[in-house]
């Protein structure tokens, strides 16, 4: 086990390092921001004593040799729109991020799991099909177009909820029906699948010949064999729930990384931008890795092919 957590480390910080280096070259491919920043009717001067400022003058690898440096000391850059540490803003907004995530994340648990368990045991049911109608529904529908219509609906014609902001806890509402939605129908969609898999194998038929009561071959038999595969999917999707976020902040203007991330792309703030990415990528990378050594725990058999594999 510890050879198998220590390779999906060297994994993570590998793709870690190939994201940081794609972000940054990408970015200044993309452009130059100085140009983007300052006034149309600027003076070639003012441009290139800016560029000399944030060190745009020098080459790509010697722009990258010192970003590495100063990363290795802890410095994520400066914004170039505000002036101040880009870590700084973005600590600033991560509690809404995650008070958003958080509350969609659970959402989607309490309403997926229970559903698609209950789809699983009447499989073929209506409730079955309206459980998979729903979870078509959920992650076929786009997060802005799903906050749009819940926009229109409950702040413009009913007038129940405020449409954006981040005052109350009624301003939460509807940014966590958006961001849950796709999440809880994923949810419901493999728990059944999960569920129905593990339903259809030989102890659980053997049980039920021994007249185990349904509750009892559900809960406590069947549940924990489903809850490998769904821990996957579970991680997967709670690192999807960071990027979803950009989208929905966008749409209800909720203070959080996801509106910070849209306003300084359009500003090109190269420091911002890097390290918001960064944080969305390591959040990704962090919740497979949690997946990997989670799964290699409840399931040793995954320490013993991946050896054979080495072998």
């Amino acid at each position: 086990m510890f050879r198998f957590s220590i390779i999906k480390i060297l994994r993570a910080i590998i793709t870690m390092w190939l994201v940081m280096t794609f972000v940054f070259v990408v970015l200044r491919a993309t452009g130059d921001p100085v140009e983007q920043l300052l006034p149309d009717d600027a003076e070639p001067a003012v441009l290139d004593f800016y560029r000399k400022q944030w060190g745009l003058d020098q080459p790509l690898h010697i722009q990258y040799i010192r970003y590495l440096q100063a990363l290795s000391q802890g410095d994520f850059g400066i914004s170039f729109k505000n002036n101040l540490p880009a870590l700084e803003l973005i600590v600033e907004r991560i509690p809404k991020t995650a008070i958003l995530g958080g509350a969609a994340t659970l959402l989607g648990l309490l309403f997926g799991i229970p559903l698609g368990i209950i789809a699983a045991v009447r499989k073929n049911t209506w409730f079955d099909r309206l459980v998979m109608s729903f979870a078509v529904f959920g992650f076929s529908m786009p997060n802005f177009f799903l906050g749009i219509l819940l926009i229109i609906l409950f702040s413009l014609n009913l007038r129940w909820l405020p449409s954006s902001g981040s005052d109350t806890i009624w301003h939460l509402i509807m940014p966590v029906i958006t961001l849950g939605t796709a999440f809880g129908a994923s949810i419901a969609r493999y728990t059944r699948s999960s569920m129905i898999d593990v339903l259809n194998k030989p102890y659980m038929l053997t049980a039920a010949s021994k007249g185990a009561a349904r509750q009892r071959r559900t809960y406590l038999h069947a549940l924990p064999n489903a809850a490998l595969p769904l821990v996957t999917i579970i991680g997967l999707k709670m690192g999807e729930i960071l990027g979803g976020a950009v989208v929905t902040e966008t749409v209800f203007a909720w203070p959080g990384l996801g509106r910070l991330l849209v306003v300084s792309v359009a500003t090109r703030d190269l420091a911002v931008v890097q390290c918001i990415l960064m944080l969305i990528a390591l959040t990704m990378v962090m919740a497979n890795l949690a997946v990997d050594i989670i799964y290699g725990c409840l399931d040793p058999r995954i320490n013993v092919r991946s050896s054979k594999s080495r072998n």
